[in-house]
């Protein structure tokens, strides 16, 4: 089964939930203006909180290196997600492994040319975080791990493990209640990759 990302973590009771129930990556939105978006003192205390043996994914749109860096070298974050229109070589500037949105359109098979030897893992999604399924058919072939997003949720998780055989699987909105995570509902994703 494909390993499982909880991403936009904000709270105590998040870190909480997944030190309890162990997820494989968690991942916190750091570039300002998304709704789930938390400051770097948030993220720090957050980590902080968080067992060591769940890497922190740190998600960023167009940011700023130097922030991104600032963050990996203060171990806040393990990993870099660029969720914008990042160059390479921009890319190749980060000092933690990458992973790079793809959005998966017409373009897609032409846009991972130029991140394979920058990112080392992709993401395919339908857009920024829309919580929307896509046509899995468009994801484009590539030897490299990547992670997919987009409406994946307890009715449809292990039809998207079995079907497009992701690196992992990244969920945020799926395991929410009323805008804020459930417990009850990160439990239940995990239980279906792991004991079904």
């Amino acid at each position: 089964m494909s390993k499982i990302k909880i991403c936009g973590l904000r709270r105590n009771e998040d870190i909480d939930y997944v030190n309890e129930l162990l997820p494989d990556f968690i991942g916190f939105i750091l570039t300002s203006g998304f709704r789930r978006s938390i400051d770097d003192e948030t993220a720090r205390c957050l980590k902080a909180r968080l067992r060591g043996d769940i890497p922190a994914i740190g998600v960023f749109v167009n940011d700023d290196i130097n922030r991104i860096n600032s963050l990996v070298s203060r171990g806040i974050i393990d990993i870099v997600q660029l969720h914008g229109n990042e160059s390479a070589e921009f890319c190749e500037k980060i000092n933690a492994p990458v992973i790079k949105y793809i959005k998966c359109d017409e373009n897609a098979a032409e846009k991972i040319k130029q991140y394979e030897n920058s990112a080392d893992y992709f993401l395919f999604d339908s857009g920024t975080g829309t919580g929307i399924p896509f046509d899995w058919s468009r994801i484009p072939k590539t030897d490299k791990p990547f992670f997919l997003a987009g409406g994946i949720g307890a009715d449809n998780l292990k039809q998207a493990a079995n079907t497009v055989k992701p690196f992992a699987i990244d969920l945020s909105s799926s395991v929410e209640t009323n805008g804020v995570k459930d417990y009850n509902k990160i439990k239940q994703i995990l239980e279906i990759a792991r004991y079904e």
